[in-house]
């Protein structure tokens, strides 16, 4: 097992990895920018040090970091998600240095970084793929062709993409040629190539992904499934284990197409499997994450397992100890990400000092979280600032507990996403499982709600008000 390991990461995930290693006995470092100074993970990691000002010299410079963990000796790195976590440059140069990257090969993070690539691996091994050009489109005029063939709608993608990036529905000519400069120029912004192609857009699908694990000898299993079909603008706010649209012989069969993915990319360690379910229940693969995800924490409140944990040890060369027979799933998880955003004004970030903080506790609760009161939210990273998970035995008692959880969640001095939550999990149509990724756009009425429900919300907005009139 490893000695000491460095989180190339911040925030609420770098707290996770940390605790999965002190459980481990395995020491570790911390990085951080000048915002970050005061964060949680910076005191609980047993070394920190200051990489940057900011994120760019910071948390995305390759070097920098792999030459500090060389310098203060660390057996592996752990990327965490986001930032360098699929950057199969800095795995490379991780190797290279004779540093473990926490994560599959960086020739495995190449090719399924590569949608293009990732959906000819796949097909080869039988998973099924959303009908769509078989390369990079070269031309207008091409990718007119090709959706005159297969029919409009269709998605312009990036083929470096994710996250919700260089992605378009054209619903006709003009809206194809016009999202295919705009995923390119989004495209080349994010990832450095202005490479796209075009998939069939499904109307109305269920974002299912595969959590699976592979060791070093060929043993891959996966964990069941993560329904993130609340999703806005591509980008998941709610996500739930096991999914309400599945039967035990789809599950099976999906389930085997991830393990055969995963196989197809000669995957090692933890990884996810992203499908598309249409309304006739056919699934299609989407992508292939070759990370953490930040909803893993679902799948290991339903299993039982750590996730983080068996990352560590499958990179240790540690053998799988559980077979897939072996995976028991146990009641319902929900995921809510606790963003510093407003929902009424279309999601947008809000940073600043947070006030008063108070999370929610009892059974079947669970907070991976990164402030707490007087911490101030920087303007330059991911407006996520807390996970809230709940576990339940039904459906029914694990969306019940979650309302009550958001409704005892206090976050003050900024505004957050947890009103827009209790309203959807207030919602009829959620309660009863009737949603898709299209569920918030046809859902306007999710944000009819009093900013300053509770009185003393009131009460502390109108002191601001006087204190800022009379200038205090």
């Amino acid at each position: 097992m490893f000695k000491k390991v460095l989180i190339a990461n911040r925030g609420e995930i770098a707290t996770r990895v940390i605790r999965a290693c002190k459980e481990l006995g395995i020491s570790t470092v911390a990085i951080y920018s000048e915002d970050d100074a005061t964060s949680l993970y910076v005191k609980k990691a047993a070394e920190s040090y200051l990489v940057g000002p900011g994120p760019i010299e910071g948390y995305l410079n390759i070097h920098r970091i792999v030459d500090l963990a060389s310098k203060v000796g660390v057996d592996a790195i752990h990327p965490g998600y986001g930032f360098l976590a699929e950057n199969h440059a800095f795995a490379e140069l991780c190797e290279k240095k004779g540093i473990t990257f926490i994560g599959p090969a960086s020739s495995t993070i190449k090719d399924m970084g590569d949608k293009v690539r990732a959906r000819e691996l796949v097909q080869k091994f039988g998973v099924p793929v959303v009908p769509g050009t078989e390369g990079s489109i070269k031309s207008a005029d091409e990718a007119i062709k090709f959706a005159g063939e297969i029919g409009y709608p269709v998605m312009v993608k990036a083929s470096g993409g994710g996250g919700g990036r260089g992605l378009r529905i054209a619903r006709n000519e003009k809206e194809l040629i016009s999202g295919i400069e705009t995923a390119q120029s989004e495209a080349k912004g994010s990832f450095g190539t202005s490479d796209v192609f075009i998939e069939k857009y499904l109307e109305r699908p269920h974002h299912i992904e595969f959590q699976i694990l592979a060791d070093k000898y060929g043993s891959i299993i996966y964990l069941g499934e993560r329904d993130c079909s609340i999703q806005r603008r591509h980008q998941k706010l709610i996500e739930i284990a096991p999914s309400l649209l599945l039967d035990n012989k789809l599950r099976k069969e999906m389930g085997d197409a991830a393990v055969r993915a995963a196989r197809a990319a000669n995957y090692t360690n933890a990884g996810t499997v992203e499908f598309l379910v249409d309304t006739d229940r056919r699934f299609y693969f989407l992508e292939m994450n070759t990370r953490i995800q930040v909803e893993h924490t679902i799948t290991e409140e339903i299993t039982g397992i750590d996730l983080v944990k068996k990352q560590i040890e499958i990179a240790a060369s540690k053998r799988l100890d559980i077979k897939q027979e072996d995976i028991n799933i146990r009641g319902f998880a929900i995921e809510c990400r606790i963003c510093a955003e407003d929902p009424k004004r279309n999601f947008a970030p809000n940073s600043g000092r947070v006030t008063a903080y108070y999370s929610p506790g009892g059974i079947g609760v669970r907070i991976d979280g990164a402030i707490y009161k007087d911490y101030i939210i920087p303007r330059f990273y991911d407006s996520m600032v807390a996970k809230l998970v709940v576990r339940g035995m039904t459906w029914e008692e694990t969306v019940n507990r979650m309302n009550r959880s958001l409704e005892e969640f206090v976050i003050r001095g900024v505004k957050t996403t947890i009103p827009f939550l209790r309203n959807v999990m207030q919602d009829p149509d959620f309660r009863n499982g009737n949603f898709d990724t299209g569920y918030i756009d046809r859902k306007p009425e999710l944000l009819n709600y009093d900013e300053f429900g509770d009185p003393v919300d009131k009460v502390a907005a109108i002191s601001t008000a006087i204190a800022a009139y009379h200038g205090f």
